[in-house]
């Protein structure tokens, strides 16, 4: 799996796209691999994979009562099952974003610059975060 994968999803109201982490998308291992996560860190993401498919269960199966209730025999209930298509759509694309935020909260300084060098070669916009300071991490001063 290469990285441009863990950075997909395009979304199509904005002029540059957010970068997408792709926690839920891409492989927590995969994930871990590639932006050297720590074992706490790891922990986390899997939590935060986790609530992110809790979410999107109930998300899906919103779609599939639309779906399955929703009249659809003249151009205006197929125009408003759309609406409420696009509205569930949009908050499934609002979770993936909060769930990557999270993530990327736990993001030393090292790893969210490594983030934002991915979205720059994709061409996407990266989520602003602040990086945490881990006991572990070297602060490099200017002198």
């Amino acid at each position: 799996m290469t990285w441009i994968s863990v950075l997909g999803c395009i979304w199509a109201s904005r002029s540059q796209a957010d970068c997408v982490l792709g926690v839920g998308i891409t492989d927590n291992v995969t994930l871990a691999e590639i932006f050297q996560l720590n074992k706490m860190q790891q922990e986390k993401l899997m939590n935060f994979s986790a609530e992110l498919k809790y979410r999107n269960e109930i998300l899906n199966n919103q779609l599939e009562n639309i779906t399955r209730r929703h009249p659809q025999s003249t151009p205006t209930e197929l125009m408003q099952l759309a609406n409420k298509y696009k509205g569930v759509m949009d908050s499934m694309a609002l979770v993936q974003a909060m769930i990557d935020k999270k993530v990327l909260r736990l993001f030393n300084e090292k790893q969210y610059e490594l983030y934002r060098n991915l979205c720059k070669e994709a061409s996407r916009s990266p989520f602003v975060i602040i990086p945490s300071v881990y006991n572990d991490s070297t602060i490099i001063k200017n002198k």
